[in-house]
């Protein structure tokens, strides 16, 4: 064999190795998860943490097994700011087509937080056929009731959070056990004033009317109010028992301080963003005991529900050196659990298939069984974990957020403050 055709056959050679190493390199591929949060924010942070903390458990295991070959995962954060003041929901748009065009995800958890943002945002997924599931915020019911007026165009879209129409109904039945074993029967309602906030009290007025109560008044309070005295005092003029309150605002642990000072004798309870926080006893001094809360999913603060709640509080708190922080940290974490489940049984990135391997899913988390409305993709919720996704409704004793609500996985009984014990 002449020099030449040997120097040709190992050109050859080399070559193809070559290609065979490009190819092998191309088979590498990395499922790239796409982000949108707000990160300034708890709803963005704890959303944040609870991913990465999912993706690398999972990629510790291996990855995930896509048609018997194992892939990793990597996270693409991109802040939507979505929830500061004054900030156009084209923004948060233009965060979501980034991270589908440039940074070339996959698959988009999280957000967009804000319910306008997500709801704008579901045309976007729907023209690049990229699945999402909304992990935080978002907890308006057009968002499933978008899905099934018109399927065939959102079904990329899937909610494995609450809303509250959900949320709104586990307080009646709290209020319900309350009234019955208490003789409880006047609610004082104090709401931020934002949309949702406003909406929201309204919502729980007409449905504790329907039960019953006698709602002796509903007072708005405008964003960074640091004065509820008046209002406080007129919840003892009026003999209210409950407080109910809806605010996002970090000034409710003023709210909760005055409550405590002047001694009011009605129990507060109701959606306060800055209460669900490990740190919000600290900030009320400790004035924030007796205070009823609902973190939306379970496992947002630690609580035995299934066996795999207090493993996800512990390694939470091993990586960030903090309990699980509120709503939007385990449904997270649980979301990249079920794309996992999903794309396993699909055993494919295709987003047809992923689709209707989430439509299938019945994987046991940390909050109760997972499992989807096929018509509407909304996570369905049950008071029994062995049946589907339950809430988390705690109460402030002694320092520590408990799990009183469902009954059926509390931890402690619901606490009365003792100037309103007859």
């Amino acid at each position: 064999m002449g020099k030449k055709i040997r120097n040709l056959l190992k050109l050859i050679f080399l070559s193809l190795l070559i290609m065979g190493g490009k190819n092998i390199y191309a088979a590498e591929k990395t499922i790239i998860i796409g982000a949108p949060l707000p990160t300034a924010f708890l709803y963005g942070w704890d959303a944040e943490r609870g991913i990465k903390l999912a993706v690398e458990e999972i990629n510790a295991g291996g990855g995930v097994n896509v048609g018997g070959k194992k892939l990793p995962l990597k996270v693409e954060v991109i802040d939507t700011r979505d929830l500061e003041p004054g900030v156009p929901v084209s923004e948060a748009l233009l965060a979501v087509e980034k991270l589908i065009l440039e940074k070339k995800v996959d698959f988009l958890i999280g957000g967009p937080a804000r319910s306008e943002a997500a709801l704008a945002a579901m045309d976007i997924l729907s023209r690049y056929k990229k699945v999402s599931i909304i992990t935080t915020g978002v907890l308006t019911p057009a968002f499933h009731k978008k899905i099934e007026e018109n399927y065939d165009k959102y079904k990329y879209s899937f909610r494995i959070t609450s809303h509250v129409g959900v949320m709104a109904n586990d307080f009646i039945v709290l209020m319900e056990e309350l009234k019955k074993k208490h003789n409880l029967a006047k609610v004082y309602i104090m709401v931020q004033d934002v949309e949702h906030a406003r909406k929201g009290g309204e919502y729980m007025k007409k449905l504790l009317t329907e039960k019953g109560w006698q709602v002796v008044d509903m007072k708005i309070y405008p964003t960074g109010a640091s004065d509820f005295s008046v209002g406080l005092n007129e919840v003892t003029k009026a003999g209210a028992d409950i407080l109910f309150i809806w605010m996002d605002m970090p000034e409710s642990a003023i709210l909760l301080q005055q409550w405590s000072n002047l001694k009011v004798k009605a129990l507060p309870l109701g959606f306060l963003n800055a209460a669900e926080q490990p740190g919000f006893w600290k900030a009320t001094n400790g004035k924030c005991e007796y205070l009823i809360v609902n973190l939306v999913n379970g496992g947002n603060a630690p609580a035995n529900i299934t066996p795999w709640t207090m493993k996800f509080a512990e390694a939470y708190k091993k990586k960030y050196g903090l309990e699980p922080e509120g709503y939007g940290t385990s449904s997270s974490y649980m979301a990249v659990y079920a794309l996992k489940d999903a794309i396993e049984r699909a055993g494919t990135l295709d987003a047809d298939a992923v689709i209707k391997a989430l439509e299938e899913i019945n994987l046991m988390g940390v909050y109760g069984k997972i499992r989807f409305d096929k018509k509407n993709h909304q996570v369905i919720p049950s008071l029994d974990p062995n049946e589907g996704a339950v809430t988390s409704i705690i109460q402030w004793q002694k320092g520590k957020r408990v799990h009183i609500f469902p009954f059926k996985t509390a931890e402690g009984s619901i606490l009365l403050p003792p100037w309103m014990k007859k």
